[in-house]
């Protein structure tokens, strides 16, 4: 419910303007820019923004702190895997050593994705109730180069499909599509 802008910066791979490398030395996004504070990284923003609100950051220290490890397991543990296994699948298409790339990354993601199932068990969200923690975990899986990566596990995937079922998820998803919509009528 905060209110922002966007500022679009081009598309993935292409170069970026000396402002947004400036902003960002990567050239990814997001980036947040909030008065003299400029952010980069997606685990800082979110720090940064459950900060300005409990619902996401609880204020209570055991629970401050879980849900700051969820996003950082994202981020860490999670997400490099997934990301390792995209990237042996489609960009190395042709090359003799893809597929032996995909064979030994598979098992390693497979065995996050058990182990992130085991740690959420039947509970709604990974913790008594839903934070940055669960927002971090639910992208990257929804982003997982593989649905049969999750398809084993019913209880990630009702976990996803709830976090992303959210009013907040769906409306920061209708507003960021319609910064791509050639026809906005």
């Amino acid at each position: 419910g905060l209110p922002y802008r966007v500022r679009l910066v081009g598309g993935a791979g292409g170069e970026k303007s000396p402002e947004h490398l400036a902003d960002q030395p990567f050239g990814q996004v997001p980036v947040l820019r909030e008065g003299p504070l400029t952010l980069f990284e997606s685990g800082a923003i979110l720090v940064h923004l459950g900060g300005k609100d409990e619902r996401l950051l609880p204020t209570a220290s055991v629970a401050h702190a879980r849900a700051i490890g969820w996003v950082f397991a994202a981020l860490n543990s999670i997400e490099p895997m997934t990301q390792a296994l995209l990237l042996a699948r489609h960009s190395a298409e042709g090359q003799a050593w893809q597929s032996a790339a995909v064979a030994a990354m598979r098992p390693i993601v497979q065995q996050r994705i058990d182990r992130l199932a085991q740690a959420l068990g039947n509970r709604e969200w990974l913790e008594e109730r839903f934070t940055i923690g669960d927002l971090a975990i639910a992208d990257v899986l929804r982003a997982a180069p593989d649905p049969a990566l999750l398809a084993a596990h019913p209880n990630l995937t009702a976990y996803v499909a709830r976090a992303t079922a959210r009013p907040a998820f769906q409306a920061a998803m209708a507003a960021q599509l319609a910064d791509f919509d050639p026809d906005p009528a």
